[in-house]
């Protein structure tokens, strides 16, 4: 007696939009995310030169790393929002 094996299940075909163009508050979470993190990346670099404590300014000063980082992830951001805006409107 042979058992015969069942054929294989067929997947699920990828929906035609992405999920961008169905959520458009999506790319203005994106957006969102965008400005702040270029605001925290800024604020970051630019506040050890207000900031009067030698001591908490050097403790700022030294995370200038995580400043660069969160401005160039923040402008990321922004301009990933800026493309997807270019490419709907064609």
């Amino acid at each position: 007696m042979s058992k015969k094996s069942k054929p294989p299940a067929r997947a699920t075909p990828a929906p035609a939009t992405s999920p961008l163009r169905r959520q458009p508050g999506a790319n203005k979470l994106l957006l969102h995310k965008g400005i702040m993190c270029a605001l925290i990346g800024l604020a970051v670099l630019i506040s050890p030169h207000f900031i009067q404590s030698p001591a908490l300014q050097q403790a700022v000063g030294g995370s200038s790393l995580v400043g660069w980082f969160s401005l160039v992830l923040g402008l990321a951001f922004v301009g990933q929002y800026l493309w997807q805006r270019r490419s709907r409107g064609r």
